[in-house]
């Protein structure tokens, strides 16, 4: 073993960069920035260029669309509110969230958006934490009346066009049934940006403002946020979604002039965070030391806990391994790890060579952030290509596979 290494072998960590740069190289991924954190080192990776065309390199500090890995993070601020007593997990959200109240549920997931029952009871903070309250984005019901009717409310925050303000969102969200009665349902990710304006209505203030506060700057996350100012937006390559029957590059954001180079008018807490290697890694190493950052405490040690253990029952969690299995099409095989805590993948069964218990998540612009407690590893891959084809996704399956293979002791 050695040491300067962290527990990783040289020969493991000559893998890992191999592997990386056979995705550049063959002109699957313009760049990528890696980075593994284990018994107190780090080790950074990276390759390749900023934009498909060439030109400026990938720098460890480079600004990345994070997507769905912003999950993790702005769970966080949830998990603060409870830790005040500000929130109870079983309490009704109704008094911050009147437009949930009351709510209809369709009578079967591929009838008639008009075609519903009243719900059996109120929506809870349990059901947002976990991904259960009724609404989600589901893969398997692609093209049924509902998921047409979600896409064309407009309140999916991954796409293009900018949000509205929260209020204007939350009223949008309002005119749609519930797909399932709370708290039956794992369903994906309206939650998470329902949660950003329950923490905004709670606290009073706008959720970027409650998470940097509590969570980013205790962290020392600095170029973690909802956009890129002005002064950083050089560090920030665009973004691409190949075409799925082409691969040839299409830009899906720009820098300069893109969705991230002002201010939002919607903070989306299920894909709205840019960030770094190095800020993630702080924040999953939090994670790992059960809630500790130095000698502060950023959350206490049962909400870590209950962030990172999985919190779905067996009908629950059933439910997103059928979505992650049978929406391989659209996901390439990533989200397949069984269980799911508080904003994030929760592995409860193996199926590669991560342990049971390692925990986060991947996201649509080609990201993924995961620890595991059983090594006291952190692992963060970024790149700027969207899973619109597989290249992204087995480049990440690839990272994990060697980061695991270079363990060492």
């Amino acid at each position: 073993m050695n040491e300067s290494n962290g527990g990783f072998s040289d020969g493991g960590l000559r893998k890992v960069r191999d592997a990386l740069t056979r995705y550049v190289d063959s002109g699957q991924i313009p760049g990528v920035v890696a980075l593994v954190g284990r018994n107190g080192h780090t080790h950074v990776e990276t390759v390749g260029t900023m934009a498909h065309e060439g030109g400026a390199p990938m720098a460890r500090d480079t600004i990345f669309r994070m997507a769905s890995t912003s999950k993790p993070v702005t769970m966080a601020a949830s998990m603060a509110l409870l830790d005040d007593c500000r929130l109870r997990l079983d309490d009704p959200v109704d008094p911050w969230l009147p437009e949930l109240a009351d709510r209809q549920v369709l009578k079967r997931i591929d009838g008639p958006v008009e075609d519903t029952e009243p719900a059996r009871r109120p929506i809870t903070v349990r059901d947002l934490m976990t991904s259960t309250f009724g609404l989600g984005i589901d893969l398997t019901a692609l093209g049924t009346p509902i998921m047409n009717a979600v896409f064309a409310s407009g309140i999916f925050s991954q796409g293009v066009t900018p949000l509205p303000e929260p209020d204007a969102w939350m009223r949008l969200i309002g005119t749609l049934p519930l797909m399932r009665q709370p708290g039956e349902h794992w369903q994906y990710h309206l939650s998470h940006d329902v949660l950003g304006v329950l923490v905004s209505r709670v606290t009073g203030r706008p959720f970027e403002t409650f998470l940097r506060e509590r969570i980013l700057d205790p962290l020392g996350m600095k170029d973690t946020a909802f956009h890129v100012p002005a002064e950083k937006i050089d560090r920030l390559p665009p973004c691409y979604a190949p075409d799925p029957a082409t691969g040839e590059f299409t830009v899906w954001d720009e820098a300069k002039t893109g969705q991230y180079s002002a201010p939002v008018a919607f903070q989306a807490g299920g894909g709205g965070l840019v960030s770094t290697a190095d800020d993630y890694h702080a924040y999953f190493r939090m994670l790992l030391d059960h809630g500790m950052h130095g000698t502060e405490r950023i959350l206490s040690r049962p909400a870590v806990e209950l962030m990172t253990t999985n919190r779905l029952t067996t009908e629950q969690e059933a439910a997103r391994t059928a979505l992650a299995r049978g929406a391989v099409h659209v996901s390439f095989g990533q989200g397949q790890q069984g269980g799911w805590g508080y904003g994030m993948a929760v592995r409860t069964y193996r199926a590669d060579y991560a342990p049971l218990g390692q925990f986060g998540w991947d996201g649509g612009t080609g990201t993924s952030a995961y620890a595991d407690p059983e090594n006291g590893l952190t692992g963060i891959l970024l790149t700027q290509v969207g899973l619109t084809t597989p290249a992204p996704a087995r480049l990440i399956h690839d990272f994990w596979t060697t980061v695991y293979q270079a363990i060492d002791a």
